[in-house]
C-alpha cells in the first residue's frame, strides 16, 4: 500500500465550506430531541453527560435509533467507534432511508466485523424504490475500534459522496434520466443500528458470531445534519433557487484535493466494486459509465 496522508487532514473540511460544523454539540444537541429508539430500548445507553450513545448486541437482540426529522438532500455526519476485538458476524450500520417499506430509497454505510486482528470492511450501497445491488467494499487506513472517526454523506441532485474523516471514498453520480438509478425524490431519515448478520457479513457467512464475546457495543456521538428538513408537500429549500452550500456548484463535483484523496483510495482500499462484477452484471449498469471526476 502506498504511504499516504490524506489532503483532507490538512484542509480540515476536505474542500467544502461546511457551516455550523464548529457548533458545540454538548450545548446544542439532545438525543431525546432529535432521535427515537427503534427497538430494544434496554440495549441503548448513554454516557454520564449524555453525549456518547452506545448500542448493544447480544444473542437476544440488537438495537437501533433514527432521527425524528426527514431530510431531502444535505450533509450528514456522525462519529462512530466500532466494536473491538472479535466482531465477526456483527454489523454496525449507519444509513439514510426513506422508510421501512419495500419501495424504500436508502444510502448505506455498513461496517462488517471480523475476527480479532483482521481489518473491518466498509460496505456502502445505494437503493432506489427498493432495488439495491450497488455495493462497494473498502478497507480502512486506520483501526476504527480504537477511537471515534467521522463518517459522512453528501447528498444532492448531482451526486452522492461517502466520506470517512472527510476523505471521499465513493462518488455516485446522477444519470439525470427519468429511469436513472439515483434516489432524489423521497425524503430520508438517518438511522444507526447494530445487529447480527453472521449468515453473510464475514467471509460470506463462514465466520459466525462468537456469542461468548457478547455484548458487542458500538459507540456514537456528534451527529450533525445540515440539510433540507422535509415539510409536506414540498420544502422550498430543494427548489432551483436554493442557497444551501451542499447544493451549490462546489458541492456538485469533487475539489482538486478531494480528487487526489479519492484516487489514492481507489488504488489502495477498494476490495469490491459492483461496476466491475461481470458475473452479476453482464450488462454494466448505466451509472457506472459516469465519471466521478466530473
Amino acid at each position: 500500500m502506498e504511504k499516504w496522508v490524506p489532503v483532507a487532514l490538512f484542509l480540515g473540511i476536505a474542500g467544502f465550506m461546511v457551516s455550523g460544523e464548529a457548533v458545540d454539540s454538548k450545548s446544542s444537541f439532545s438525543f431525546e430531541d432529535n432521535f427515537d429508539i427503534m427497538w430494544a430500548e434496554d440495549h441503548f445507553k448513554t454516557s454520564a453527560d449524555g453525549q456518547v450513545w452506545y448500542l448493544q448486541l447480544d444473542k437476544e437482540t440488537g438495537c437501533g435509533f433514527q432521527t425524528k426529522q426527514r431530510y431531502r438532500f444535505g450533509w450528514f455526519s456522525m462519529k462512530l467507534k466500532l466494536v473491538g476485538g472479535d466482531s465477526a458476524g456483527v454489523v454496525t450500520a449507519y444509513y439514510m432511508c426513506s422508510d421501512t417499506g419495500p419501495e424504500r430509497d436508502e444510502l448505506d454505510f455498513e461496517f462488517l466485523g471480523n475476527r480479532t486482528g483482521q481489518p473491518y470492511t466498509i460496505q456502502t450501497n445505494v437503493y432506489k424504490s427498493g432495488v439495491g445491488g450497488r455495493e462497494m467494499r473498502h478497507t480502512l487506513w486506520f483501526d476504527p475500534t480504537e477511537d471515534f472517526h467521522t463518517y459522512s454523506i453528501l447528498w444532492n441532485n448531482h451526486q452522492i459522496v461517502y466520506f470517512v474523516d472527510r476523505v471521499p471514498i465513493r462518488v455516485y453520480k446522477n444519470t439525470d434520466k427519468p429511469n436513472g438509478f439515483f434516489p432524489n425524490e423521497k425524503p430520508m431519515y438517518m438511522y444507526s443500528s447494530i445487529w447480527n448478520a453472521d449468515d453473510w457479513a464475514t467471509r460470506g457467512g463462514l465466520e459466525k458470531t462468537d456469542w461468548k464475546k457478547a455484548p458487542f457495543v458500538s459507540s456514537y456521538k456528534d451527529f450533525h445534519a445540515e440539510g433540507c428538513q422535509w415539510e409536506d408537500p414540498y420544502p422550498a429549500c430543494v427548489s432551483t433557487t436554493t442557497k444551501n452550500w451542499w447544493d451549490q456548484n462546489d458541492a456538485w463535483v469533487l475539489s482538486d484535493s478531494q480528487k487526489e484523496d479519492f484516487a489514492w483510495v481507489g488504488r489502495n482500499l477498494v476490495t469490491y466494486d459492483y461496476c466491475k462484477d461481470e458475473e452479476r452484471f453482464p450488462e454494466t449498469p448505466e451509472e457506472c459509465s459516469l465519471s466521478p471526476w466530473d
